[in-house]
Formats: C-alpha cells, structure tokens, sequence
C-alpha cells in the first residue's frame, strides 16, 4: 500500500499524476494540493508524474482530484 505513516500523526501518500512536464507544473499542483485542509507538504516531480503528500491524516481522494484538476492537470491514481 502506497500509503505510510511517517511519524505519529501523519501519513505519506504518492499520487501519479499526468501531463506535467516542467517546474512550473510542479509549482502549479504543488499549490492546489497544499490547499487541502490537514496537508503539511506536497513533493511533485514532473519527470516521474509523482507526487508525494504528507498529511495529518488519509485524505479524501476526490479532493486530492480536483485540487490537481483545478491545477489543469490529471490525477491518474497513487502510486
């Protein structure tokens, strides 16, 4: 399972996500998933499609999508 706890209190999750090419895409994700309430940091890499999340809990997988749908880009699933 892709998802881990870390540290008490939080859990790393990998997401795959398509069409980012460049920083600026990792900027642009990175932002819209830092939005989510209980989310302490957001890792995108654009040549992988990876993008990790530590948060204080599992969070929601539709609002994990549409931060990153509201970023123009797509959730294809974790990783």
């Amino acid at each position: 399972m892709s998802a881990q706890t870390d540290t008490p209190g939080s859990v790393t999750t990998v997401y795959k996500v398509s069409g980012m090419s460049c920083g600026h895409c990792e900027g642009s994700v990175s932002a819209e998933i830092s939005q989510i309430p209980g989310v302490s940091s957001v890792k995108a890499v654009a040549s992988t499609g990876e993008v990790t999340v530590v948060s204080a809990a599992p969070l929601d997988g539709e609002a994990v999508r549409a931060a990153v749908d509201e970023a123009g880009y797509e959730l294809t699933g974790q990783a």
